[in-house]
């Protein structure tokens, strides 16, 4: 009986272990004012199974003003619902239509601040305030695709109703990823909450904005991904209902999708860390000079806006080889580029999920390292990095590339590998000489031979110390 106790209370603990590695996450979106959203949403219920998903709330934005179109986020979970079960041969945990749609739900439809204040509650707003006040402690992600002031009510509120201990419990849980400002409530969020996390490229007007890096057609990166022909064809046609689901490109493809995509479990994302860089680009903490607004496509008569008070996670630079044309390129944009093709074939993979049997698809690598992520050595010391024992699920051949993600790590020096780190998947460095301690990432980047390819990371931190 004792050993039978046992085992229950092992299989209980696993069980919450798993649970509480899985990241909440609840979306804001202007779901209509483009198709982008319905694009992404596509794409964020592919990756459902990873997340705890706590809220669809539906909201207004400067581009929708008066209308939170709940309806569509029904109508798209409805064709979810068809091929969940397909999902399911795949990985475990994708979670059932009738669970999400008790997730859904309606901001007010009102611009902006006109929707804050006393008597300006909503099904949304009121929603938000109680997965926040749960006892559960995990970090709430809020992704927020158009305007924010459901957010900022629900904020209002707390602030006007609780204990300043009780709320300020409740900001050090959020978690907020805007795509740049949609309506004038996200400023005063950050304005009026400075303890709370918040991953944004402020402004009204878009052009210099992390986030344009999933759908910017740029020189010297494949942009066939972002292509019509290529969403036709890995996205929309031939594979499920889901895939009719996702809309032609108007303004720019999925623009909303880079809230989620650092939250995606690969080995190289570190939510909580935004300067390491991932999927969803990299971004680093400090109060952004203040650039004066101009008109643009997107936003004709640009809001009023302020310099930032606070310091928040916004625009940082990568400097990145092109192995296409051989040239260099550094830029913010480039933080989401480097990825591109990786996040792209994987999309499209999921969607082959939603129709294809297990034996008909592709899955991703299993990478393994032979030694800890985090590794201290000497200046001088050699030291390998190894990833022997790496694995594919469908038993395709591998490729192996290592590489320093110079711009993480607080070593502004570059490693040079000899022998040349890619196709090996144990290699050699040298540590250089430091003064202090200091930080290089190391990126274990493994791609199988599978359709589409597919590639998973691992992230090796070396701190070097002085000899």
């Amino acid at each position: 009986m004792n050993k039978i106790l046992l085992l229950i209370a092992l299989f209980i603990s696993f069980n919450v272990d798993a649970i509480a590695q899985k990241k909440r996450v609840l979306v804001l979106t202007d779901i209509e004012a483009d198709p982008d959203d319905a694009q992404s949403l596509v794409r964020f219920l592919t990756y459902s199974n990873q997340w705890d998903i706590e809220g669809l709330i539906a909201t207004t934005s400067i581009h929708q003003k008066d209308w939170a179109a709940v309806e569509t986020l029904h109508d798209i979970v409805d064709a979810y619902d068809v091929i969940q079960p397909n999902l399911l041969q795949h990985e475990k945990g994708y979670p059932t239509a009738a669970f999400l749609k008790t997730k859904i739900k309606k901001g007010l439809e009102k611009y902006g601040m006109e929707g804050v204040g006393e008597g300006k509650d909503s099904e949304g707003s009121e929603w938000l305030i109680k997965v926040l006040s749960s006892a559960d402690n995990r970090p709430l992600w809020v992704c927020v695709w158009g305007g924010s002031n459901c957010l900022a009510q629900a904020l209002w509120k707390i602030k006007n109703t609780k204990s300043a201990a009780e709320a300020d419990k409740l900001y050090q849980k959020l978690r907020v990823y805007t795509i740049s400002d949609q309506d004038d409530s996200n400023p005063w969020i950050r304005k009026t909450f400075p303890s709370i996390f918040f991953i944004t490229s402020p402004g009204f007007t878009y052009m210099n904005a992390t986030w344009r890096g999933i759908n910017a057609k740029q020189e010297g990166f494949n942009n066939e991904v972002i292509s019509d022909a290529w969403l036709s064809e890995h996205i929309q046609q031939k594979h499920s209902v889901l895939g009719t689901k996702y809309p032609d490109v108007a303004y720019g493809m999925e623009g909303d999708t880079p809230t989620f995509l650092s939250l995606i479990e690969n080995g190289l994302n570190e939510a909580e860390k935004p300067n390491y860089g991932g999927w969803g680009g990299r971004y680093e903490l400090y109060i952004p000079e203040f650039v004066e607004p101009k008109p643009n496509a997107y936003v004709k008569v640009p809001q009023k806006e302020d310099p930032e008070t606070r310091p928040i996670w916004t625009n940082a630079k990568d400097s990145v080889f092109s192995l296409l044309d051989k040239k260099g390129y550094t830029g913010n944009l480039e933080t989401v580029l480097r990825w591109r093709e990786d996040f792209q074939n994987d999309f499209a993979v999921r969607m082959d999920w939603t129709f294809k049997s297990y034996k008909e698809a592709n899955h991703p690598p299993v990478p393994k390292l032979n030694h800890a992520e985090t590794v201290t050595v000497k200046s001088g010391e050699k030291f390998f990095l190894d990833a022997k024992g790496t694995t594919d699920p469908d038993g395709d051949a591998l490729s192996y590339v290592w590489f320093q993600y110079r711009e993480a790590g607080t070593y502004a020096g570059n490693i040079s590998f000899r022998p040349h780190a890619s196709n090996m998947y144990r290699v050699p460095f040298t540590a250089p000489s430091v003064e202090k301690p200091e930080t290089i990432h190391f990126i274990l980047k493994v791609t199988d031979k599978g359709t589409p390819r597919l590639s998973r990371y691992k992230r090796v931190i070396v701190t070097v110390v002085p000899k």
